[in-house]
């Protein structure tokens, strides 16, 4: 996701002190409609919201995390639990929820969505949705997987939930409920926000489960591109088909939390799931991340 917004010069400008005031904000809260379906958030030992990142301290190296996926074993890791900025990271938690949809038969994969003026007023990275419009849940998902786009994220938050907010809502329990005690979400795309936090470790976690849990759209993060409305979108996964065995997963950038990626590949009956977080290019963290699965086999 690359977009340079007024928000993203004023959070730049933020002080630590102020930063950590606002992540302390409570999370928001779905609406009376919508309360029912949103899961409790566990309690956890880390207030997620403690993590918040100064603009400083996210531009300071890599956070970086190795895992076997097939047992979920930590092979290495560097700064694993740094507070960073997930940027469109968060899109892997919106899909997980979005698949929990389909698997409960609440909306099928022809379902169409609607689109609002937010959604299409979202800026770049985006497939221009226009309000009014509809997209289907396939399309929403290849979309977001495949070009992380923004308009398509709201769309999907709005269509679940009603709102962002209380999608949101949801986003932050169920990483309570998997584990991710160091993870808030305040928004579906991963837009700038000092409130919305994680780790390499969190990412990693989720990344994780995100396949593990729903094999059957494995296809969708091994696409190089994606086909809509006459458009046709490039993955924004540059190690796809460059890297032998890389078959996944998600890219994330923002300027306050650098170039992400969390890359999954397989070789030899053996998988392997990397996250680099913090990278200054696309380059260096592309190159970062194929060293580290070179490395892990």
């Amino acid at each position: 996701m690359r977009t340079e917004t007024s928000l993203v010069r004023r959070v730049g400008a933020l002080t630590l002190a102020g930063m950590l005031l606002a992540s302390c904000q409570t999370a928001p809260q779905p609406s009376p409609q919508t309360a029912a379906a949103v899961p409790a958030a566990q309690p956890s030992a880390v207030a997620a919201v403690s993590y918040a990142p100064a603009s400083t301290a996210v531009a300071r190296g890599y956070s970086e995390l190795v895992m076997d996926m097939a047992s979920g074993a930590e092979l290495s890791s560097v700064n694993a639990d740094a507070p960073r900025y997930p940027a469109s990271l968060t899109k892997m938690m919106t899909l997980y929820l979005l698949f929990e949809e389909v698997e409960a038969g609440r909306v099928s994969l022809s379902t169409p969505l609607t689109v609002s003026a937010k959604a299409a007023g979202q800026p770049p990275a985006k497939i221009g949705l226009k309000a009014g419009s509809t997209i289907t849940v396939d399309e929403a998902i290849r979309a977001l997987a495949v070009k992380s786009a923004n308009d398509v994220a709201i769309t999907v938050a709005e269509n679940l939930a009603g709102s962002e907010s209380a999608f949101a809502s949801r986003m932050t329990a169920k990483a309570r409920a998997l584990g991710l005690s160091r993870t808030r979400f305040v928004n579906a795309s991963g837009l700038p926000d000092p409130a919305q936090v994680t780790t390499a470790r969190d990412m990693a976690r989720l990344g994780r489960a995100l396949k593990t849990r729903f094999p059957q759209y494995a296809s969708n993060f091994r696409a190089r591109s994606f086909e809509h409305g006459g458009r046709s979108f490039r993955a924004t996964n540059n190690l796809l088909g460059k890297v032998a065995g890389v078959d996944g997963l998600k890219t994330g950038y923002i300027s306050l939390s650098g170039y992400n990626l969390v890359a999954t590949a397989r070789r030899g009956g053996q998988q392997r799931l990397v996250v680099v977080m913090g990278g200054k290019s696309e380059a260096s963290r592309d190159a970062k991340v194929t060293q580290l699965i070179e490395a892990s086999f």
